[in-house]
């Protein structure tokens, strides 16, 4: 598995002693855990990836986008055409947070379960 230290633009001395807060810090950000979830099946454009998460401006979009490429959670891949084509894929770190996104899924699952039979 790629290594955070790697790519990631904070150094390591300073990421938080905790682990769960240097997964927060990484995944905290509403948009990013969309991306990560509509990129869990595999690569897609900009395009696709701003009608899929929904009412996120360009602007928040590119920027978290950006964010978790530094971070070293997804690549971006331009082609040489015009229009410019752009396309994201996640790195085998991006992937492995496919099982804390499962869980946040199935926890949601139940949780509007319950809320139901209230």
């Amino acid at each position: 598995m790629e290594n955070c230290r790697n790519f990631s633009k904070i150094p390591v001395k300073e990421l938080p002693p905790c682990p769960v807060e240097t997964t927060l810090m990484l995944i905290s950000d509403r948009w990013k855990v969309l991306i990560l979830r509509d990129l869990m099946p595999g690569t897609k454009r900009f395009g696709e990836l701003k009608k899929s998460i929904g009412h996120v401006t360009q602007k928040v979009l590119t920027a978290n986008l950006r964010d978790m490429e530094a971070q070293g959670l997804l690549k971006r891949k331009v082609y040489a055409e015009v229009p410019p084509r752009v396309e994201y894929t996640l790195t085998e770190l991006g992937y492995s947070l496919k099982p804390i996104l499962d869980a946040m899924g199935a926890w949601g699952e139940r949780y509007k379960s319950s809320i139901r039979k209230m």
